[in-house]
């Protein structure tokens, strides 16, 4: 969002009539059935940063300007829309706070179109509704482009609460701001004025004006409006646990086809696909996507059908609730509850580290277990070790080998081949500033005040260790199931702890069902699954057919919750 197409060399001037497109009466009519009429008076405000909107407002008359707060009583335009034009962006999709302000300009005619509505217009009507949700993306692009609206954290930029901060809010999508409480003169005087003790660094402003002191990831989401408080009465046919490729593509092909269905997911959209700094072996993208850009695309094309999102949300407990056989009930967090008709269990797995006593010491200022843009800053010239040797490491050394001085990538493997694509491992070949070293693992980290200073490595081979100044380490050692919270329910785990389905049960079930009816496992915690984002995706569609199978079995018995699909 500009004010004029000139104003910036990225994507607000090459793909500005997108993304403030001007609507012709024809299609202006079209979005009619789907709002109401409303007037506005000049200096209305429309809607405001932090709260939510009454939803997609079209002009049909008048001059609505957006704005973003950058301080006390002090606004910047953004764009102001006219006649045909209309104000919103991705938060409209899903009823969640604005990031930014709008005003009325002039005396303002328009057309409000709610949130479900929005939706609605976007499935019956697929042209215009293709139009609006690309200009809805590429808002939301530009305003993360520009650091537009969102929190503004304020705190020591290297701070290890500072990066998990703005780690979470990357990998969510939210634009946010990191203000120097040493440099910046803003941040200063409100550290002064408010006495903040050292220890309460980072705060965080929230666009609704609320201050937290260094909030975990679920009380950030709460203020920001990214959760909200779930309906235990509601019967969703669905409830999918875990949002990464699987767990995406289910919600996709369930809210496209007209279940009700919820995902919960721990920590942000996109699993250990989302951290992947490029996907070049995905159908359908020759020259590669970053991973958070194609789960972000799966995650706004779910919202698009309605699906309902809990991020971050943790799923604690699997049962059934009093409503009887065929209704199950999860517990997360904040004693919430979520009732449905059956599960879809997406929770993927969790990062393994390294067996080393200090290792905690070091996790989230030096120890690293994805590669994003936040890690490539605090890495360019120097030197950083990568442990690991499939297609995640390899794609993060050769991401990180355009940003460090020099990445060793360290394998306990006496080769590549083993576990990483060919493409990729001749490319981490060629790199100069990429050093592979095969039969050899970490044997110690040294460091003070949670600061990484030096690793030392072995050859399990030679017995020859080497130590070298080093203050960053990723590790893509692979990873374990996430199905500790299942141990209670009943679902069968295999001896590494994945999740049992069809024939690895041994009874006549369908590929994807587990030993209890109407509970279904895809991705990477299926016990046999293939470790890829295509796999898991394709597992996800497949999924849907199952779970409409089961719907229809129990439809055939009474009951008094309703029709399938009623939620």
């Amino acid at each position: 969002m500009l004010t004029s197409p000139t104003s910036d060399r990225s994507i607000a001037q090459s793909r500005w009539e997108q993304m403030f497109p001007t609507l012709d009466g024809r299609a202006i009519e079209r979005l009619r059935r789907f709002g109401e009429a409303k007037t506005y008076a000049a200096g209305h405000p429309v809607f405001r940063a932090g709260q939510v909107t009454p939803g997609l407002i079209a002009v049909l008359s008048g001059k609505i300007e957006v704005t973003q707060r950058r301080g006390h009583d002090q606004a910047e335009s953004i764009v102001t829309h006219g006649p045909g034009q209309f104000a919103g962006e991705l938060a409209q999709l899903s009823a969640r706070p604005s990031l930014v302000d709008a005003d009325v300009l002039e005396p303002v005619d328009a057309i409000v179109i709610p949130t479900t509505r929005l939706q609605d217009l976007m499935v019956q009507e697929a042209d215009l509704g293709e139009q609006i949700m690309r200009a809805l993306i590429l808002r939301r692009v530009r305003l993360l482009e520009g650091n537009i609206g969102g929190p503004i954290i304020i705190g020591h930029p290297n701070q290890t609460d500072v990066l998990r901060l703005q780690g979470f809010l990357a990998r969510s999508a939210q634009p946010h701001r990191v203000l120097d409480c040493d440099t910046d003169p803003c941040a200063r005087a409100l550290v002064e004025r408010f006495k903040f003790d050292p220890h309460h660094l980072p705060i965080v402003l929230c666009p609704n004006g609320k201050l937290l002191r260094n909030p975990g990831d679920r009380e950030l989401a709460r203020c920001l409006g990214l959760v909200t408080p779930i309906n235990p009465e509601k019967i969703y046919d669905v409830a999918i646990v875990g949002a990464g490729p699987a767990g995406l593509a289910a919600a996709v092909y369930a809210g496209s086809e007209g279940l009700s269905a919820i995902v919960l997911d721990c920590r942000a959209f996109g699993g250990q696909a989302g951290a992947s700094s490029r996907i070049e072996n995905y159908l359908g993208f020759p020259t590669g996507i970053s991973g958070l850009a194609l789960m972000a695309r799966a995650y706004n094309q779910a919202q698009k059908f309605g699906v309902e999102m809990a991020i971050p949300d943790e799923a604690k407990w699997l049962g059934r609730p009093s409503l009887g056989e065929g209704f199950y009930q999860l517990r997360i967090g904040d004693d919430e509850t979520v009732q449905t008709r059956a599960v879809i269990l997406a929770c993927g797995v969790r990062y393994r580290r390294l067996d080393l006593p200090n290792l905690a010491e070091f996790e989230g200022s030096s120890i690293h277990y994805w590669a994003s843009p936040i890690e490539g800053r605090l890495c360019k010239d120097q030197h950083v070790v990568l442990v690991g040797a499939g297609n995640s490491a390899g794609q993060a050394a050769v991401f990180l080998a355009g940003l460090a001085r020099k990445v060793w990538l360290i394998t306990r493997n006496n080769s590549l081949g083993a576990n990483m694509s060919h493409y990729l491992a001749e490319r981490v070949k060629a790199r100069a500033d990429i050093e592979v070293l095969t039969n050899t693992e970490v044997a110690a980290l040294n460091g003070s005040d949670g600061n990484l200073e030096s690793i030392r490595w072995r050859n399990n081979v030679t017995g020859e260790q080497e130590e070298r100044a080093v203050r960053h380490l990723f590790l893509f050692i692979g990873a374990d199931p996430n199905t500790d919270w299942l141990g209670q329910c009943g679902v069968k785990l295999d001896e590494k702890g994945f999740v049992h389905t069809g024939a690895t049960i041994g009874k006549e079930l369908k590929a994807l069902e587990t030993n209890l009816d109407g509970v279904f496992a895809i991705g990477d915690v299926r016990s046999g699954s293939v470790k890829r984002v295509a796999a898991a995706v394709g597992e996800g569609a497949q999924v849907v057919a199952a779970i409409h199978a089961h719907l229809a079995r129990n439809a055939r018995q009474p009951n008094i919750f309703g029709p399938v699909g009623a939620g």
